[in-house]
């Protein structure tokens, strides 16, 4: 394994998107547990788009620019409901302390379709990974899954230190009404940014 590869990896990683909007908003608003579940979910909706890349089945969003065109739909109609549903909440945050937390189920769903709708990942994956692999490379195949688990996992990493940091600062906001508003706010307003830049990307 290249230190290319994970120094490119690593760079993308660290790179604000999504997943990370998803991690940070979890970590804040439900703790690090929830963060740190919701960084799981995230690195888990990459699994899809790196199987896609791995067996080839990528090839054919690039070829078809309808499947392409229907999958970032989608993908922009879920981040502006997350938008107006973070703009909209006017929930208290509080701390629950022995008390049980929002399901793990629904912070991962939530946080794996954050990354399942994101048709320039699959591209994406299937553009970088082939590149660290030599052509006709004996064990193609073995060697692709060895670089996807080794990103899956820096994603996991990075992402709950994210999770971590967000819990850290609960108690300078928790209990300031104003300051919880503005985070959801800057959140959402993040969520319509990152929607117009996936309605506006080509393949």
């Amino acid at each position: 394994m290249s230190v290319a590869f994970l120094l490119t990896s690593l760079v993308i990683v660290v790179m604000p998107g999504t997943g990370t909007l998803i991690t940070l908003s979890a970590g804040v608003s439900r703790g690090a547990r929830a963060g740190v579940v919701a960084a799981l979910g995230c690195t888990l909706g990459i699994v899809p788009h790196l199987i896609a890349a791995v067996t080839g089945t990528a090839a054919l969003l690039r070829a078809s620019g309808t499947a392409f065109d229907v999958l970032r739909v989608v993908g922009v109609a879920y981040l502006l409901l997350l938008a107006v549903t973070t703009w909209r909440d006017r929930s208290s945050l509080v701390v629950e302390d022995g008390q049980p937390a929002r399901s793990a189920p629904r912070v991962i769903g939530s946080a794996m379709l954050s990354n399942l709708l994101n048709p320039k990942l699959t591209i994406f994956f299937f553009a970088f990974l082939p590149q660290f692999v030599p052509p006709r490379a004996p064990h193609e195949v073995a060697r692709l899954l060895l670089l996807s688990g080794t990103f899956m996992a820096m994603t996991f990493a990075v992402f709950s230190v994210y999770a971590l940091a967000a819990s850290a600062l609960r108690t300078h906001v928790i209990e300031r009404t104003r300051v919880v508003q503005n985070v959801r706010r800057s959140f959402a307003a993040s969520f319509v940014g990152l929607s117009v830049k996936l309605a506006l990307t080509s393949r």
